[in-house]
């Protein structure tokens, strides 16, 4: 990917395997072209945080060639597209609201997770944020609880795990 982003061309769709870095590589991706994501959609992330990512179209790998030539075709021309056998999971991601992902963890969660996988402080997770540091402690207690971990350390290999961190130091440190 890095050679990719360092070439300073643009193309016209971009092909992904996940999980190479769940939704940073898709939305890395999204920078230099229209992101086409191959992934097992029964884990982290959903369709759903693709999408949101950056993702133009989403297939998985029982898809059929002639499938993903036409998701090709369609995104190419600046289309959207989900395979046919996800369209069912990706309708009941959209009527869920897509509010939490498969891991329980809420939007702002994951992004709270993001940061302190990439080294911030609570304070400074704070300030970038626009919260206070009580909320974001206690966004922080619930991540903890909800993924059964008890430190930065185990936070961060659950960032990774989960896709939501893939390259360390990748976000500025200073506040936004």
């Amino acid at each position: 990917m890095d050679e990719l982003l360092a070439g300073g061309q643009t193309f016209d769709a971009v092909v992904l395997e996940l999980p190479s870095g769940g939704t940073d590589t898709i939305a890395r991706a999204a920078t230099v072209g229209r992101p086409l994501v191959s992934a097992a959609w029964h884990r982290s992330p959903s369709l759903l945080a693709a999408v949101r990512a950056g993702a133009r179209g989403c297939f998985s790998s029982l898809t059929e060639q002639r499938d993903v030539r036409e998701a090709v075709r369609v995104i190419i021309r600046g289309g959207f597209y989900i395979c046919p056998r996800l369209v069912d999971q990706f309708q009941g991601e959209l009527a869920r609201g897509g509010g939490e992902e498969q891991n329980g963890l809420a939007p702002r969660e994951v992004e709270t997770l993001r940061l302190i996988a990439s080294g911030f402080t609570h304070a400074q997770i704070a300030t970038r944020m626009g919260l206070s540091q009580a909320t974001v402690n206690t966004y922080a207690k619930r991540i903890r609880a909800k993924l059964n971990v008890n430190n930065k350390a185990e936070l961060t290999r659950m960032a990774i795990e989960l896709g939501h961190f893939s390259h360390p130091r990748r976000l500025s440190r200073t506040a936004a």
